[in-house]
């Protein structure tokens, strides 16, 4: 999936991107004078003018020109050690763009600077989080002052034990420009931790061996995979999941520590190119599950981890629009489905009689709620679900007595923490809103007692008192009313005066939630509103939602975003003349969609590494993803649905015509989307709009879809982003009252 993070997970951690939203000052502040960008003056400073070679593309009796097609490079050529000219002159190129943002964006710098050190002045260097006991050992990480990285670390029996240290992922991270150290599992007999490792940005990892009581590496070596290792029960036979070619993930092997990897047995070859795999192992530790998942559909099939070398079983055959998944519990299995329920319910089948035909009702559908996902303990079931776009969780005694969580803020994030131990009444929750940091509580199921842990500790001068957030909604041209969520400072002007900053993604079923950021008060602080646009295309209002804003009504997420950008200036939330867009990823096409509509709304835009060449990506089988994504944007192989896409794809909608200030970021080694599609969008640009706005691509070049690795070092992206929109808005000075 083309967003942040398309890792599959069965339960979802709601996070929202961390970006920005301005409020303005009390009365012993600084006042901010408006200042035209100096950006526009450099103007005059030669802009890259990549060549052109025409590369024709026919289908349906139509043909486009595809002018940058050339900037295409292959992973063995991105990483050859002598590139070769095709290569160098890519390269060059990218450069080049680099070069050029430097130059337009070095009046910044100091800005820059200043809101790096604010960022970073903001966030706990030595730091510690909460404690997660699992099988008889409490799990923590740790930050220590300047580590880039994670120290993960294990204490036995006691809080108050001697903390060992599994992993410091500081120093793993010596010699490599891009580090990614994740897929922690240890064994049932918590002796040997498998781990992986990213060293490119690509996503594709290599998974080690370590015994946690010699300290030393075993010497099984696992490549190209995903990342992720399941145990069976005799702690010596691990599940993990291999990439093909266009990194889908298409099988599961089955490895016996102290064996070569070619000795490795494949248990399951996904053959379907729409479909993508993975392996767990249930909560109940009985079964290694594995699943095949697709937009529509997904198919589930387990073997008892005791017996890790007999065949699995198929829980219930793939069927075209049912989804679901699934846990064990006892003598049943428990499946979140959307069998008839659009809005999906809760089941239960009896172990060994999965098929549909023997689900029962547990959670009924309903038209108002969505079913978000499920987590099942010794004495509980807890539910997530999503009413009228918020997150809540619902508990449920098995003895049939339920309740609802509650929360003291009318927009909220809610969700589920770890929680491994199935015998516990204790649930680990989270909570957080747009001005209340991220909080994570124990929560008695019995009593309804919480217990705060930790609370995110925001140094500085933070008082969540100073700021003030609300929901709102914008009515859509169609009539659909589409939920807003705003923070801001107090004291900020609401009168259609303040710089407002509109964030909006809208794909996948995906929910934006009002979720806190401490890097954003650099922005509110300055004056900025900043708002989240819950369109169609995301899940927050319910399923419906999703399916009003995909294949033929993806245009419904455009037009959402933009009418809510009239909402917030008609109803002066935003200055009219200072109006900004973000998006990132399939956020990307939706502000490159929109600049292409709507080009004299915003002030400035930013797109994230954008996916802006819909029709020709999602026609190239051999691009990370595309295969998987046809039920979620369309297969262009059917003529309808190419001359839909081609009517909003970003790249071929270009116009002779004055576009907005724009920043377009993107990694070298991006495995979602593609660098190239990013660097095309712009030369293409530069090449056709008619104004002397700035036009800057800054590509990542030791880094992919999620920007650079380190706590501090993705703060640079944050603060060179920030700074674009605050120059912007005229606000790089500051004088004293």
């Amino acid at each position: 999936m083309r967003k942040f993070n398309s890792d599959f997970k069965v339960l979802f951690y709601f996070a929202a991107l961390a970006l920005f939203s301005i409020g303005c000052q009390d009365q012993n502040s600084e006042t901010y004078m408006l200042k035209e960008s100096q950006m526009f003056s450099k103007m005059d400073i030669n802009a890259p003018s990549p060549k052109k070679e025409a590369k024709k593309m026919s289908i349906h009796g139509d043909e486009r020109t595809d002018n940058y097609y050339w900037m295409r490079l292959s992973d063995e050529q991105k990483t050859a050690e002598t590139p070769d000219a095709h290569t160098s002159e890519v390269l060059d190129y990218l450069h080049a763009e680099n070069d050029y943002t430097a130059k337009l964006m070095s009046h910044t710098e100091q800005l820059q600077d200043e809101l790096f050190e604010e960022i970073k002045g903001r966030i706990k260097q030595t730091d510690l989080s909460v404690p997660v006991k699992r099988n008889g050992y409490y799990y923590y990480n740790k930050y220590i002052e300047g580590g880039e990285y994670p120290i993960f670390c294990r204490k036995k029996g006691s809080l108050d034990a001697e903390e060992i240290i599994m992993f410091d992922a500081n120093e793993m991270a010596k010699g490599h420009d891009y580090y990614n150290l994740g897929g922690i599992a240890v064994s049932d007999d918590n002796t040997i931790a498998a781990y992986a490792e990213d060293v490119v940005s690509r996503r594709i990892y290599t998974i080690r061996f370590k015994n946690l009581e010699t300290g030393k590496n075993l010497d099984d070596v696992l490549t190209n995979t995903t990342g992720g290792t399941v145990w069976a029960n005799d702690n010596k036979t691990v599940f993990y999941t291999v990439k093909d070619d266009a990194l889908r993930s298409f099988k599961i092997f089955k490895h016996k520590l102290g064996t070569d990897q070619s000795e490795d047995v494949e248990v399951f070859h996904e053959a379907d190119e729409t479909f993508s795999c993975y392996v767990y192992k249930s909560k109940s530790k009985k079964y290694i599950i594995i699943g095949s998942y697709h937009t529509l559909m997904a198919e589930y099939r387990y073997v008892d981890a005791n017996t890790p070398d007999d065949p699995f079983t198929v829980f219930q055959d793939r069927t075209r629009n049912l989804e679901h998944s699934i846990a064990h519990y006892g003598d049943k299995w428990y499946i979140r489905t959307n069998k008839d329920a659009k809005n999906f319910r809760i089941m239960s089948c009896p172990v060994g009689k999965t098929n549909q035909s023997n689900w029962e009702e547990v959670i009924p559908h309903r038209d108002d709620v969505l079913v978000e996902y499920m987590d099942i303990f010794k004495d509980h079931l807890v539910i997530g679900e999503r009413v009228d776009g918020i997150s809540q969780i619902r508990v449920k005694a098995w003895d049939g007595a339920d309740h609802y969580i509650e929360f003291p803020e009318k927009a909220f994030i809610a969700y589920t923490s770890a929680n491994p131990e199935f015998d516990t009444d204790i649930l680990r929750i989270g909570y957080q809103s747009m001005t209340t940091p991220n909080s994570i509580f124990d929560y008695n199921m019995n009593s309804k007692d919480r217990e705060l842990l930790k609370q995110q500790e925001v140094l500085g001068d933070f008082d969540q008192a100073d700021y003030e957030s609300k929901r709102v909604f914008a009515t859509a041209r169609d009539g659909a009313r589409v939920p807003i969520s705003i923070v801001y400072k107090k004291g900020t002007p609401l009168d259609g005066t303040s710089p407002c900053l509109l964030y909006g993604y809208g794909s996948y079923g995906n929910s934006m939630n009002p979720s806190f950021s401490s890097a954003r008060l650099s922005l509110l602080n300055r004056g900025f509103v900043y708002a989240i646009a819950h369109i169609r295309g995301g899940e927050e209002m319910g399923r419906h939602w999703y399916e009003d804003g995909k294949k033929f009504k993806k245009k419904n997420t455009f037009t959402d975003f933009i009418d809510c950008g009239k909402h917030l200036i008609a109803e002066n939330y935003a200055d009219e003349k200072r109006l900004f867009a973000m998006g990132g990823s399939a956020g990307g096409l939706l502000v490159g969609a929109v600049i292409n509509m709507e080009p004299d709304m915003w002030k400035g835009v930013i797109a994230a590494v954008p996916f802006v060449d819909v029709v020709t990506t999602m026609l190239d089988e051999s691009i990370p993803l595309t295969t998987g994504e046809w039920d979620e944007w369309g297969n262009p192989a059917d003529e309808e649905y190419y001359k839909y896409m081609l009517s909003y794809s970003p790249y071929d909608n270009i116009e002779a015509k004055d576009y907005p200030p724009l920043l377009v970021t993107t990694g070298l080694h991006d495995s979602q989307v593609q660098y190239w599609e990013p660097a095309k969008w712009v030369a293409k640009l530069r090449d056709m709009k008619t104004d002397s706005n700035p036009l800057l691509l800054k590509t990542e070049m030791e880094a992919g879809h999620g920007g650079q690795s380190g706590r501090f070092r993705r703060l640079k992206e944050v603060a060179m982003e920030y700074a674009f929109f605050v120059d912007l808005a005229g606000l790089n000075e500051t004088v004293k009252n």
